[in-house]
């Protein structure tokens, strides 16, 4: 029997956002550790961790050398730069998946192993996304197609890119069967799955497609998933429903900020509070 496929609605999303108590302080609201961004791409490193600034969260710690520490405090001052506990992780946006690359690819993929040590959900992108199924805790890999086919081909099950944008609902339920975690499936539309659930996103403007828009995404749901940690311990459907909400956040930020015309990475952070306060009317 077909999975039903649950339509992720604005009241739906509204379900996810943890809005703070009075009895609420910066560690008690999530701590997410983030380590993204490379000498290739260091405008990673900014992205996700404004875009999961403005998505609401009690801290986030970054984890690189000085350089790239240096320019997301630039845009980012809160971001704490020292190692300690955290109640989520995000990595791998911005980081090259082939760690042997070069030396900087190394000494990034090297702090990966902090995901081994605090086994707190998880949210793997890009670079990261090898660590699918090798991980104790909650899992979520946030995929394009393209990733998704490099995946599934390096665990044995060949798959062109063109075959998983021809059937993305078949493909995502694929993937997260094939590696036991939760998948959001980045597209025009996105798909979340794990056992149980199979998420559709409304369909998003497609000014969405630019550089800098996934890591956007990851930050929000990084966020997210920092501060529903304990839902998500309790009932692992959550972490899907969280990923789906991100990706809800996202889509509607790109709205506002778009207002059908172009749109870029950072605009698009810059509406993501005013996405959120609508959802919470």
């Amino acid at each position: 029997m077909s999975r039903a496929i649950k339509k992720w609605t604005a009241r739906d999303a509204k379900k996810c956002i943890i809005i703070p108590s009075d009895l609420d302080h910066k560690y008690s609201r999530g701590v997410l550790g983030v380590i993204t961004g490379s000498a290739q791409y260091p405008g990673a490193a900014v992205l996700t961790t404004s875009a999961a600034a403005a998505t609401g969260i009690g801290m986030i710690r970054f984890h690189s050398s000085s350089g790239l520490a240096h320019l997301v405090l630039h845009s980012t001052p809160s971001c704490v730069v020292q190692p300690g506990k955290v109640t989520a992780w995000l990595i791998g946006s911005g980081i090259p998946s082939k760690k042997y690359s070069d030396v900087t690819s190394w000494l990034r993929h090297r702090w990966f192993v902090l995901a081994h040590k605090q086994n707190v959900p998880t949210v793997l992108d890009a670079g990261a996304l090898n660590l699918a199924g090798s991980l104790n805790q909650p899992t979520l890999i946030t995929p394009h197609s393209g990733e998704l086919s490099a995946l599934l081909t390096a665990r044995g099950l060949p798959v062109s890119p063109e075959a998983i944008e021809g059937d993305p609902k078949k493909w995502v339920r694929t993937a997260a069967q094939t590696l036991g975690v939760t998948v959001l499936l980045k597209g025009s539309v996105t798909y979340v799955a794990n056992d149980d659930v199979l998420i559709e996103l409304p369909a998003a403007t497609s000014w969405l497609a630019t550089a800098g828009s996934g890591d956007v995404l990851a930050g929000i749901i990084g966020a997210l998933v920092a501060t529903n940690t304990i839902e998500i311990l309790n009932d692992i459907n959550r972490l899907a429903e969280v990923a789906a909400t991100g990706a809800f956040i996202h889509a509607q930020a790109a709205k506002i900020a778009s207002r059908g015309g172009p749109i870029s990475a950072e605009t698009i952070t810059a509406q993501i509070s005013g996405a959120i306060s609508q959802l919470l009317k």
